[in-house]
């Protein structure tokens, strides 16, 4: 997920409110040190075993990847590798740049690769990312509870700077992909001791970890060994734990935090935030999206007709524009128009406001035996308009619709991961890379690593594959694009809409960029000078 959206999770100490200041002149750390609205994470902090965007946005600072994407465009460019290659899209070879160290010092090889996403693919390891190297030869005998191979013969060391990648069959994009944070190396120490690496995470990134008091807060510190091109400008960022995003939003404009990651839907309508933050409003177009999930493993959910009709009652565009002030945009599809052989209109009449439709599809169905709950997590700022996508079903459709939120991340994950959840429950979505494959192999494959709905289709399966083993990239999406009509076919997730990436700055913030990715650029991260 890459990233599951979460927005924002944890406790914040009353205390924190009260003396940590963003701005206002204190010491030197304060007038060197960037604040930012954060959540605690759903695990410890390893690349291979984060999904989620409170863990990613820290995991993203702390580690360097083969690739990184464009701040601006979300366009792929290598960073630590120095060449990928390939002759038949199926085994690349790839070439690191010398000189990256990790924080503790020690050289980031091509073992380090390997080890790294060797351990990520390791069954007894259930690391949540593991599907990320299942195209991977060799991944089918490492990846099961009592693995038959202790490593995948398709990852070959050649030298300190140089390894090969074999996989099971082609995948076009697959050097697209490397800048998921699932791919990132991991040192030595990790390997040495877990639970010492875990209570002081050590990367290659621009920053490296400096303190944390859970669900309080988590500092880094710039890198000053740092080989990559864009170097940290702050000397810290400290990720602050907030439990609402409203709250969050107003300390960035009363200067006392300085970056929230998103904007509560109370401040987006009529523009009010642009005027709130001034030159810290921020909005580019993004590969960010939400939707509602069914549970199929509840039978009352196996009509695919049913599930059509409750896509077509719900009236995004209304609730687009009375909730989110007209920023969002309804959707046509899974995808986003950031992505990479994104096609419009891919939904047609099932993402299309229709009561009459609506209601004739689920009396072909035979009804709905009701009440029909949904949920998400009150701690990410969803409960306005999941009220109202429950109010447009009910009153469309005539069922007992109603939004039933649990407190926090954490537990909407939780009931995720137990397939515990008794209807529709919410999903955000943010690209892992730019292209139209990051909405749908881990997300509709069968056992994907995002796949909580329970949902497989051979048919859908074989439309993915097919299309990671097209020749060309363009090809490729073309493919992606056929699997992606077969799935909303289906309708096992209602795509809502598609939002921009959209964050906010405090005064004291000269930059504090996100990408088309809504991965906050670390790098940019600069503050005003202190007067």
């Amino acid at each position: 997920m890459r990233r599951l959206v979460t927005l924002v999770a944890g406790v914040l100490a009353v205390a924190l409110v009260a003396t940590a200041c963003g701005g206002g002149g204190g010491d030197d750390q304060n007038a060197s040190t960037i604040s930012s609205e954060w959540g605690e994470p759903e695990n410890p902090l390893i690349p291979g075993n984060t999904t989620e965007q409170n863990g990613g946005d820290v995991i993203d600072a702390l580690f360097a990847g083969l690739v990184k994407y464009d701040v601006n465009t979300g366009r792929p460019s290598n960073e630590v590798a120095d060449s990928i290659t390939t002759t038949d899209n199926k085994t690349f070879t790839i070439r690191i740049k010398p000189g990256w160290t990790f924080h503790d010092g020690t050289p980031v090889t091509a073992q380090s690769f390997v080890d790294s996403w060797n351990w990520t693919a390791s069954g007894p390891n259930a690391a949540q990312a593991q599907s990320f190297m299942e195209k991977i030869d060799g991944y089918d005998e490492v990846s099961t509870e009592a693995p038959t191979a202790p490593t995948m013969r398709g990852l070959r060391v050649v030298d300190p700077q140089t390894f090969t990648v074999t996989l099971k069959a082609p995948f076009t994009i697959f050097p697209l992909t490397l800048g998921y944070s699932a791919y990132y190396p991991m040192p030595q120490a990790f390997f040495q001791n877990r639970q010492a690496w875990e209570d002081r995470p050590i990367g290659n990134g621009e920053f490296r970890f400096d303190s944390r008091t859970p669900n309080q807060s988590l500092t880094l510190v710039r890198n000053d060994q740092y080989a990559g091109q864009d170097k940290a400008q702050v000397q810290r960022i400290q990720f602050r734990v907030y439990s609402e995003l409203q709250t969050a939003y107003d300390d960035v404009i009363s200067g006392n935090l300085d970056h929230v990651r998103a904007i509560p839907s109370a401040a987006l309508g009529g523009g009010r935030w642009r005027q709130d933050l001034g030159a810290g409003a921020h909005q580019k177009e993004g590969l960010v999206t939400d939707s509602l999930g069914f549970p199929l493993y509840d039978p009352r959910f196996a009509n695919p007709l049913v599930r059509q009709a409750i896509s077509m009652a719900i009236d995004r565009r209304t609730i687009v524009d009375q909730i989110f002030g007209g920023v969002y945009t309804p959707a046509s599809g899974y995808a986003t128009a950031a992505a990479q052989g994104f096609v419009p209109g891919q939904c047609g009449e099932l993402c299309t406001y229709n009561p009459d439709r609506a209601r004739q599809l689920l009396a072909q169905a035979g009804g709905f035996q009701g009440p029909l709950t949904l949920t998400a997590n009150s701690d990410g700022g969803h409960d306005p308009y999941m009220q109202a996508v429950a109010n447009s079903i009910r009153q469309t459709l005539g069922i007992d619709a109603r939004y039933t939120p649990v407190p926090s991340f954490q537990e909407q994950r939780r009931l995720a991961n137990s397939q515990g959840f008794t209807g529709l429950f919410r999903n955000g979505w943010q690209g892992d890379y730019p292209d139209i494959e990051t909405f749908l192999t881990q997300l509709y494959r069968t056992g994907a690593s995002s796949n909580d709905y329970g949902y497989s289709n051979p048919a859908v399966d074989a439309a993915l594959s097919a299309a990671d083993q097209a020749p060309t990239v363009q090809a490729a999406d073309q493919g992606y694009a056929a699997a992606e009509r077969l799935v909303l076919a289906d309708m096992p997730n209602i795509p809502l809409w598609s939002r921009p990436v959209i964050y906010g700055n405090s005064s004291r913030v000269a930059s504090a960029e996100h990408n088309p990715l809504n991965r906050q650029v670390t790098s940019t991260y600069a503050l005003n000078p202190q007067g």
